[in-house]
């Protein structure tokens, strides 16, 4: 099947890794057209892309109506010489700081996910995959079942404890886009809620991993949050997450509107995986020190995968250990 593939912020994360698996799928039938304006990213994470003519890049801001308007006339052009057309909404307001910031999320986390799921609509897209993110589960991110399933009931933090909830509460809305999109015969799709994704090339350490090592190059020894006495995560490659993506766009009968959770069960302490990056680093007795308290932080975050396995047969394949190495060789590189 030939398949036109239309990806919002296709230099950040999740967008430059799929486009490297997209183009490196043995068929050469896929094409794919994305656009990102660099706010977390750069070219760079698709510059081997470029020469390839499967592929179309565009400098362009999702909350720009007149650059949007060219690119919707160019995906129309487009999508005649293919059987599918799929949208992947990657555009998302994801560093750690910007979590802060109401007006920053929400315009392109909500507003501009809405009107590309319209754009998607307009130009008759089969299909939508939109991004969110499992930070809406707030302080409800664990049980001791084997992680909380996309259908539990959500508590969350309000803006009398963090204004980070923001995020969460914006990501959440546009779940609801897309449900109401598929249940009125608009388009299939679904929604993903990925748990603490990283990547072996982030272009800025902002992230967890990235900032942990970024730290013991550049400092000698690593400041984490109070919290990380005593918090654990699990963490995914960012191969794994876009791998799911793909899947899911590939299954049609997955794709109703749900939610479905993207993880792994390989959970770890924020002090141990600073341990663990010392040590794939060379660093013996690496210092680690303190400071600052995030307010509504919950101790867990632990998701269960049984609804994409299940649906799919998607399971990750990149373990902490090799993921980690990958990072540790790409920052001290």
């Amino acid at each position: 099947m030939k398949r036109l593939y239309v990806i919002s912020g296709i230099t950040g994360m999740t967008g430059n890794e799929l486009a490297h698996q997209l183009l490196d799928h043995p068929s050469d039938e896929n094409y794919v057209i994305g656009f990102d304006n660099f706010q977390a990213s750069s070219i760079e994470t698709i510059r081997d892309c470029l020469t390839d003519k499967r592929l179309e890049f565009f400098e362009y801001d999702i909350n720009h109506n007149g650059q949007m308007s060219d690119f919707e006339n160019r995906v129309r052009n487009l999508k005649k010489n293919f059987d599918e057309t799929v949208y992947i909404n990657c555009a998302a307001v994801v560093h750690t700081e910007h979590f802060y910031h109401v007006y920053e999320t929400f315009e392109t986390n909500v507003n501009g996910m809405k009107r590309f799921l319209e754009q998607a609509v307009r130009v008759g897209a089969r299909k939508y995959i939109n991004c969110s993110t499992s930070e809406v589960y707030s302080m409800n991110s664990w049980n001791e079942k084997g992680g909380v399933k996309e259908s539990d009931y959500l508590i969350m933090a309000d803006a009398e404890h963090s204004q980070r909830t923001s995020y969460a509460a914006g990501k959440l809305l546009t779940e609801f886009f897309i449900k109401d999109a598929v249940e009125t015969g608009k388009i299939l799709g679904c929604s993903i809620r990925f748990a603490n994704v990283y990547s072996r090339n982030e272009r800025y350490p902002k992230h967890i991993i990235p900032f942990i090592i970024d730290s013991f190059l550049k400092d000698g020894k690593v400041v984490l949050l109070e919290n990380s006495k005593r918090n654990k995560r699990t963490f995914l490659n960012n191969f794994d997450s876009c791998s799911a993506v793909l899947a899911l766009a590939e299954t049609d009968s997955a794709l109703d509107g749900s939610i479905y959770n993207v993880a792994t069960n390989e959970e770890i302490s924020i002090i141990d995986l600073a341990k663990l990056c010392a040590e794939k680093m060379g660093i013996e007795n690496p210092v680690i020190e303190f400071s600052g308290y995030r307010e509504s932080d919950p101790e867990r975050r632990l998701l269960s995968t049984d609804k994409i396995r299940e649906r799919t047969g998607w399971k990750p394949i990149v373990n902490l250990s090799r993921g980690l190495d990958e990072c540790v060789a790409y920052y001290s590189g």
